[in-house]
């Protein structure tokens, strides 16, 4: 069974460069931990390109084998370094999460 692992955001900044900046940041941040995080099947970031204000700004979906592989990811010192910086970016509020078999 591959656990797919999927969270949303919305960006904190009123500014829409700043972001877009931001939505990149976390993109960059989040798909450089494949090849880094044993346990990434596969991740990739979704930035909204039609109205980011009034829906979720940005989504990751990342796969993993198991649930382990999750906690692994969640515990991960550079995932850690990430999140950090996702959480300065985002209204932390807006977060979504489903982990679900596919």
């Amino acid at each position: 069974m591959t656990l797919r692992h999927i969270v949303t955001w919305t960006l904190a900044s009123d500014d829409a460069a700043q972001r877009r900046a931001d939505a990149e940041g976390v993109r960059a941040r989040l798909v450089a931990l494949k090849g880094i995080v044993p346990s990434i099947i596969d991740i990739d970031v979704v930035i909204d390109e039609v109205d980011e204000r009034t829906t979720n700004s940005v989504a990751v979906v990342a796969d993993f084998a198991d649930a382990a592989g999750l906690e692994a990811y969640a515990v991960h010192p550079t995932h850690l370094e990430a999140a950090a910086f996702v959480g300065s970016v985002v209204n932390t509020a807006s977060r979504t999460a489903v982990d679900g078999a596919i």
